[in-house]
């Protein structure tokens, strides 16, 4: 079989912030490897050594990658064909009314499928709705292909990419020996650490993961927003209950909880459950009700509608110049409702992603108040005389405004 394929992987959907540091780690690790992905623009600056988006440590390797023929990125499907492992990495996304669409991985890999081979390795690697795996198995049953399945979901963070996918256990799960036994040769080039589990147990183990930060960071801001309504710091509160006491350590601090996964993923496991997941749509009324409670205690305190705000960081976490699903951008919505104007900025967002922003200079000349809605380095150093909601506790205000 290894004379068959010119190539070890081809990872689908590989420009992307799940597939491209997966695609870089493995051809670091010494295997080829083709990035399959539909944008243009991704898959141009891939091979002239550029990152599409920001990782940190990903950039040398990159471009070590291509200086050594290990990996190229493509937008031909037919490459698809080239590689004895497909990586897939497409995970299940919600509809406007938060509901999975199950079928959308196989969908979406009904435009390569006619590039299967017998004796490939198909991998689902972003998370997807408990059984598409088995959903997976009957499409390339269906084809007549003798290709077997795995799911081996990803567990980096964002911006720990390169560290994480060399040191975090790897979860591999497939139906079939062989598929476990390929999978695990596969993540094994990363990783000395593997846990096997069943498909449907991997499935729910990658909600479940996700859904529990989600719910942490809920619990946060719900007894953020108790001490604020009685004009307590929270921080300070935290910091004692936290002080030498090992069951505590665990408690975040409030802040936005976006992202593309996390409340994806908690709607994801309702619709699991048949909408009894009652612990989970509690968790989403409050990180995604945070912006709105934000903007009510602003109007307690100013005539917001003769004064603008603006709205420092756009990205949905630190150090990032990912805007995927950020609240900073609900609450937005929310303040040209409430507010004389708006104004954002943020150090990370690109003109080419978000070409309404200004620099933080302009911000804090023009704005009247001020919410730090991304905690990013650079605001913990501004100084200013305008009132901030620091719902980070960024500047150690304390209460809110």
């Amino acid at each position: 079989m290894a004379d068959e394929f010119d190539h070890d992987v081809v990872v689908i959907g590989g420009g992307g912030h799940v597939g491209l540091p997966l695609a870089i780690a493995l051809a670091d690790r010494g295997a080829s490897v083709i990035v399959y992905d539909l944008s243009e623009r991704a898959v141009d600056l891939i091979n002239a050594g550029t990152m599409p988006f920001s990782e940190p440590g990903a950039s040398p390797l990159l471009r070590r990658a291509l200086d050594e023929h290990r990996l190229f990125a493509t937008t031909d499907a037919s490459a698809v064909a080239r590689a004895r492992n497909i990586v897939v990495v497409i995970g299940t996304p919600v509809d406007e009314h938060l509901n999975p669409d199950p079928n959308a991985i196989p969908k979406a890999l009904a435009g390569c499928s006619e590039y299967f081979r017998d004796g490939q390795l198909l991998v689902l690697r972003s998370t997807v709705y408990p059984g598409v795996t088995a959903l997976v198995e009957r499409m390339v049953n269906d084809l007549g292909r003798a290709i077997p399945v795995a799911f081996c979901p990803e567990r980096i963070a964002e911006h720990k990419a390169m560290t994480e996918l060399f040191t975090l256990p790897q979860i591999v799960s497939s139906h079939s020996a062989e598929g476990r036994d390929r999978a695990t040769q596969l993540f094994g080039l990363l990783t000395d650490k593997i846990v096997h589990l069943e498909p449907e147990e991997a499935e729910l183990a990658k909600l479940f993961t996700n859904t529990w930060r989600y719910i942490k960071f809920a619990a946060a801001n719900q007894f953020y927003m108790m001490a604020n309504d009685r004009g307590l710091d929270f921080e300070r509160i935290r910091a004692g209950l936290t002080d030498g006491y090992p069951r505590a350590q665990d408690m975040p601090g409030p802040g936005l909880a976006a992202g593309p996964c996390l409340l994806k993923d908690t709607m994801q496991l309702a619709a699991f459950s048949d909408n009894r997941f009652s612990l989970g749509h509690s968790a989403m009324l409050i990180n995604e009700g945070l912006p709105l409670y934000i903007v009510s205690q602003l109007e307690k305190r100013f005539d917001l509608e003769n004064l603008t705000v603006g709205i420092l960081g756009m990205s949905f976490k630190a150090e990032s110049d990912d805007i995927r699903s950020s609240l900073s951008y609900k609450l937005r919505r929310v303040l040209k409702f409430k507010a004389k104007a708006v104004l954002g900025t943020d150090p990370y967002v690109t003109e080419e992603t978000d070409d309404t922003l200004l620099p933080l200079d302009q911000v804090l000349a023009k704005a009247d108040v001020l919410v730090i809605a991304t905690p990013h380095p650079e605001y913990r150093g501004i100084t200013t005389d305008k009132p901030v909601a620091d719902v980070w506790n960024l500047l150690g205000n304390g209460v809110l405004v």
